[in-house]
């Protein structure tokens, strides 16, 4: 099995690889390009092992909390100046902001390297073994894809490496993109082992998620059920969910582990007098701090009170030590089917996941207070796992739930991006703002 020490082996890659360096809009940083001619099995799986380093770091900090930022779940740690998070936003959501521009560069980066990945294996000799490491490489480029198309609509659709200026695509054309790749996914990787590694279960966990997003509701149901009765995965406590813990609820994480990672998240949220040390950037709002039952199992872990402070208490580590980062996990499934069947045919799965969770079942009145309870439990289930902002968007709540200017339904493009590469233009939502 791939060895995941990405510390040591990530340098012994660099030493395989010929260093370019380029100076384009979507190339801001020197890249390594494969040489391509009589790759190995093993040189591929060392080079795989780079690509799940880059995956897991280059969407950098600010990438992983984009959406509970835009999603009115914090506000500035401490400050008295950002006491709200309309505050917060408008001072950390512009195109000149490296809140917005260090992502956009950070998933361009991977993307390319995911490129060179793809076009170095697909002139290796066909087998089994070919087919899995393309499938590993689908996904993430269908992940990096959708995270780009959430945040920013129309983007460049690269597929293979280049460091050309390229315009950015219809949003309708990256979404299709995006279908394919965890099509792909599907079709070629490996079976579930573990939740450290790609599986065919975890590409049809996140193509759950993309034709729920996408309004395709039945086929949405149909993979969140598959993942859901595939045998592998079982809703899990979270204690074991978010302490580093074995469990059964997690279908795919990067495992994070110290000696590897430039993503650590936690410091953000502890202070500085915790016993894990913290910058305390941001806080929770009242509001998400009061939203559990008391009886709620995910309370405790969700969030916390410090002395005086509010936490967000899912990712403990601080500045001690680093926590995974958990991509997709088997509540989701449960909370994609329920929403795409609707309340006639969903309402179980919903009840079933709060029952695990110590909460009473609901019983809406029709399909606007269904979909009201299904946003309620992903609020409370995903807290601080970057999901609220796109929920809120993709069901049209974002505005009146938060009384947010349209605007940030979308993400600026960066003014830097725009500079480099003059085939951009700022995306509709923020050129009608200025």
């Amino acid at each position: 099995m791939l060895r995941r020490n990405f510390f040591i082996t990530v340098i012994t890659v660099s030493l395989l690889l010929l260093h370019t360096s380029c100076d384009s809009m979507l190339d801001l940083f020197p890249h390594s390009s494969v040489a391509t001619d009589n790759l190995t099995e093993e040189d591929a799986d060392l080079l795989l092992t780079g690509l799940y380093y880059y995956t897991q770091n280059k969407p950098t900090v600010n990438g992983y909390i984009t959406q509970d930022i835009l999603g009115g779940n914090f506000i500035r740690g401490g400050a008295s100046g950002y006491a709200t998070y309309q505050i917060l936003l408008n001072d950390l959501i512009t195109p000149e902001s490296g809140f917005v521009s260090d992502p956009w560069n950070g998933y361009y980066t991977n993307l390319y390297q995911i490129n060179e990945f793809i076009t170095s294996v697909e002139k290796m000799t066909d087998s089994d073994k070919k087919n899995s490491l393309l499938g590993v490489a689908h996904f993430f480029r269908g992940l990096v894809y959708y995270n780009l198309v959430t945040r920013w609509g129309a983007v460049p659709l690269i597929k293979v490496p280049t460091t050309e200026d390229v315009a950015a695509s219809p949003e309708t054309e990256i979404w299709e993109f995006v279908e394919e790749e965890f099509g792909k996914a599907i079709q070629f990787c490996p079976q579930f082992s573990s939740n450290e590694y790609v599986s065919k279960e975890a590409a049809k966990a996140l193509m759950a998620r993309v034709k729920l997003a996408t309004g395709k509701k039945a086929e949405a149901a149909t993979l969140a059920e598959e993942v859901i009765t595939s045998g592998f995965f079982g809703l899990d406590q979270f204690e074991k969910i978010f302490r580093r813990t074995a469990n059964n609820e997690i279908i795919f994480a990067f495992t994070n582990l110290p000696e590897e990672s430039s993503i650590r998240t936690s410091t953000f949220f502890y202070t500085r007098d915790s016993s894990v040390g913290g910058s305390y950037t941001y806080a929770p709002t009242n509001d998400v701090m009061n939203m559990f039952d008391p009886n709620d199992k995910r309370k405790d872990i969700s969030v916390a009170v410090q002395a005086t402070n509010n936490v967000l208490n899912k990712y403990p580590s601080g500045e001690t030590s680093t926590d995974p980062i958990i991509i997709t996990r088997l509540a989701e499934m449960y909370l994609i089917s329920a929403e795409a069947k609707g309340l006639s045919n969903g309402l179980g799965r919903l009840n079933e996941l709060r029952t695990f969770r110590g909460l009473a079942p609901v019983n809406p009145a029709n399909e606007t207070e269904f979909i009201d309870a299904i946003l309620q439990e992903r609020h409370l289930e995903f807290l601080g796992e970057g999901f609220r902002w796109f929920d809120l968007v993709r069901t049209g709540r974002l505005e009146t739930k938060l009384n947010l200017d349209s605007k940030f339904n979308k993400l600026p493009v960066p003014s830097r991006e725009m500079e480099l590469n003059k085939l951009l233009e700022q995306n509709s939502h923020w050129k009608s703002a200025e």
